[in-house]
């Protein structure tokens, strides 16, 4: 992965001087933070062996309804954007319902997801664009992401992060060792801690010779904290693991399958309420092309960050790494001008080429 993004970011600065620029990069980093939360919510369906195919019409619909009740309706932006994170809950919650007690397979589901949440979410801006950038409601709606953090704010976070990561670092080395399991070389593990902190910082003085840190990628680091520990310290996130691994030898172990695919599918759709908000306070309103082809996107990420389709494997850091070269490369092409048909060719050679990856990666573990 950091070979292939290396490649991406290489090729673009080569053909654009601006790519590389404080103010590119700053647009990279929305961009990154809203397909990775996107993706990072995918992770938790995926690693049960599911699928979602219906977020990206989600991320329009719920993104709609609070844009509709805030300048149609003049509800408060918090009341309207609460309404819109209990729709998707609902929703979410349905859906799962049909997927683990009627036993209706998840790819079918959620492609009948798909066509009723972007006829519901035509229906409700009924065809037309609704702005989210009108008076101080709209202005609250679109701080999501155009509001920067100042530059104490932005290495404030960054030292928290670092100090995070050191203690991590400690805790599970020392946790290793308690309960017998080999440790990595303590100079090649603080070398890839140094490397990590080093990015970090990196990362904030570019950030910061533009606007500063933004609002959206502090969101994109609270959910992936949250998402990491959940999935790696929690026995619900064990429970994923083996679900994934082999549903029937979890049921028999005890694992209640049915209520963590359910709450997997509910902690999906507030998530897709979070990028739903972000993705139309981006776009500057909300109209019918808001969502579009994210969820291939988000299933593009994760399957690139290592997350197996058949469920049992991916991890957090991997997922945000594919959502780092998937939006990489969209915002390359978008700054080249590259024509829609290319971008669509693109995105959809990059799908497939991951998804064999996946296969290939699994056929040489069945071997092995």
């Amino acid at each position: 992965m950091v070979i292939a993004l290396a490649a991406i970011w290489i090729f673009f600065a080569s053909q654009s001087g601006n790519f590389l620029s404080a103010r590119n990069l700053s647009m990279l980093a929305v961009e990154l933070a809203i397909t990775a939360t996107l993706a990072l919510g995918m992770l938790l369906v995926l690693l049960p062996g599911h699928i979602d195919l219906s977020v990206g019409s989600g991320v329009g619909l719920i993104g709609g309804i609070a844009a509709v009740l805030i300048f149609q309706y003049a509800w408060p932006a918090p009341l309207a954007l609460l309404a819109g994170l209990i729709v998707a809950l609902v929703l979410w919650a349905l859906m799962s319902t049909l997927i683990v007690r009627q036993r209706v397979p998840s790819f079918i589901i959620t492609l009948g997801g798909l066509l009723v949440f972007k006829g519901l979410f035509w229906l409700i801006i009924q065809n037309s664009t609704v702005p989210v950038a009108r008076g101080s409601e709209g202005n609250l709606y679109s701080l999501l992401t155009t509001y920067s953090l100042p530059q104490w704010a932005g290495f404030l976070v960054g030292t928290f992060i670092c100090g995070i990561l050191v203690l991590t670092w400690i805790r599970d080395r020392a946790a290793r060792r308690r309960h017998g399991f080999p440790v990595e070389d303590a100079e090649i593990s603080f070398l890839k801690t140094f490397l990590i902190i080093q990015g970090i910082l990196l990362v904030l003085i570019v950030l910061n010779s533009f606007r500063g840190v933004p609002l959206c990628l502090l969101v994109l680091v609270v959910i992936a904290v949250l998402i990491h520990l959940l999935t790696r310290h929690t026995p619900f996130g064990r429970h994923l693991y083996a679900i994934g691994g082999n549903e029937e030898a979890a049921h028999l172990a005890g694992i209640p399958v049915a209520r963590v695919i359910t709450t997997a599918y509910i902690l999906l759709g507030a998530v897709v309420a979070l990028t739903g908000f972000m993705q139309t306070s981006y776009q500057g309103a909300a109209t019918t092309t808001v969502g579009e082809l994210m969820e291939l996107d988000a299933i593009a990420a994760c399957v690139i960050g290592g997350t197996s389709l058949r469920g049992g494997r991916g991890t957090v850091t991997g997922v945000l790494f594919g959502a780092l070269i998937m939006a990489s490369l969209l915002n390359g092409m978008t700054l080249l001008a590259v024509p829609p048909e290319m971008k669509l060719i693109a995105r959809g050679t990059v799908l497939v080429l991951a998804v064999w990856l996946d296969t290939a990666l699994n056929r040489h573990k069945i071997f092995r």
